[in-house]
């Protein structure tokens, strides 16, 4: 696997178990930080009776004066911190921009100057792809080297590797899960001292996303906000159907909602050490006031928890009511049966086959027709057949009468 960047970290461990000392002061040649890190520079050996002392970066100044009151330039008043005791400059806030040459230069109350000089690289750690590399040096009997990451011993993998004398350790390709601190002990049977550098990784953004409603009315309030994992933190920006909106924070806000703010809504995500950006998109509808009812505050699944429970209300409904159809039909028949049979029961007492057939062509002819429709003609067709029907029935059908022309033309009597 081809890495392209890498870091080279040299850890300085002063034992104390013996130094020698200079005119000039002395440092690492060469100092490596990760973007976003602090570093601090330390001369090895100092003069007494100080005077002044000033740091450079390149050909400018740091800060300058006494070192007990020394004055930090404007640039600087909030990335650097000086210690008056050791003459250290801590550099906070790595950026890629600070790589370069750093200087000191101390006068003595005698007026004898001493200088020293190291060289700062600032890499940025990108998960997946670069490597990390830390020696140790120390003076002295060094007896024993034992490395930790966040106060627990540094094991060994296949992407961490041990040299042989334990002093230098490779990590490649680093993960974020290397991030933390790193400590490196140097030791002896009477002494020890230990050496830190806290490592951070670069990732990311990833998994952007953006929270906020998908329908509101009209007139309201509407707040939408977009996150997404990244180291270090992402700056945002947001576009609205295709313009830049100008907000550059997480949050984007609209007062109050008219017509014209529906439309897709862009959320990107920058990581400005590693120059990588991913985005997001998220569709905002307006409607009338009311119009987005269910939809204004409700989620999608409560929208289709309702909408189910309407249906099932409904299709409740129908059923109470096919039930009931049913039933009153059942109804009728028995109640149509039960008379049918009260009435065969009476005629049972006097059976008359010509009455029944007479009564089944009639409710034939009632079942073919609207009962309501039915004609005066076919009624008088009915009752005639009723009362022909009672007269041979009771055996009172009397004979026509003859007429009044027949009687006076009747035959004479013979005697």
């Amino acid at each position: 696997m081809t890495v392209p960047r890498g870091l080279y970290w040299t850890l300085w461990v002063v034992a104390c178990f013996g130094q020698s000392f200079n005119q000039d002061l002395q440092f690492p040649e060469l100092t490596n930080g990760a973007v976003g890190e602090s570093v601090k520079f330390t001369p090895d050996n100092i003069p007494s009776e100080i005077l002044s002392v000033s740091w450079h970066f390149g050909d400018i100044f740091i800060l300058n004066g006494n070192p007990d009151s020394p004055l930090i330039f404007p640039a600087y008043e909030d990335k650097v911190s000086f210690d008056k005791n050791t003459l250290a400059l801590e550099l906070w806030d790595l950026k890629l921009e600070d790589s370069g040459s750093y200087s000191l230069t101390v006068i003595t109350s005698r007026g004898n100057s001493h200088k020293g000089e190291t060289s700062l690289q600032v890499f940025a750690l990108i998960e997946g792809e670069s490597s990390a590399n830390f020696t140790s040096k120390g003076n002295g009997n060094v007896t024993s080297v034992q490395w930790m990451k966040d106060n627990s011993p540094l094991s060994s993998s296949s992407r961490i590797i041990f040299s042989s004398d334990n002093r230098s350790v490779s990590i490649s390709p680093v993960q974020r899960s290397d991030t933390g601190e790193y400590q490196c002990t140097y030791s002896n049977p009477v002494s020890s001292e230990t050496a830190k550098l806290i490592l951070i990784i670069n990732y990311g953004p990833e998994g952007v996303s953006i929270k906020g409603p998908d329908m509101v009315d009209l007139g309201v309030q509407v707040f939408l906000s977009c996150s997404a994992n990244s180291e270090p933190s992402a700056s945002f920006s947001w576009t609205f159907n295709g313009s830049d909106t100008g907000v550059t924070k997480d949050a984007l806000t609209i007062d109050k909602t008219d017509f014209t703010d529906s439309g897709e809504y862009i959320c990107t995500a920058l990581n400005r050490v590693i120059n990588r950006r991913e985005s997001q998109r998220h569709v905002l509808l307006v409607q009338e006031g009311g119009e987005a009812g269910l939809g204004g505050g409700l989620s999608a699944g409560a929208i289709a928890g309702i909408v189910i429970g309407v249906l099932v209300a409904v299709g409740g409904i129908c059923g109470l009511i096919v039930y009931l159809t049913k039933n009153n039909k059942i109804l009728n028949q028995r109640l149509q049966q039960k008379g049918q049979a009260s009435g065969a029961a009476q005629r049972g007492q006097e059976p008359d086959l010509h009455y029944e057939e007479i009564t089944e062509s009639q409710n034939a002819k009632e079942n073919n027709m609207n009962l309501e429709k039915v004609s005066e003609a076919q009624t008088y067709e009915n009752v005639e057949y009723k009362s022909e029907y009672e007269n041979l029935k009771h055996g009172v059908l009397n004979k026509p009468q003859a007429s009044e022309h027949q009687v006076s033309n009747a035959p004479p009597v013979r005697r």
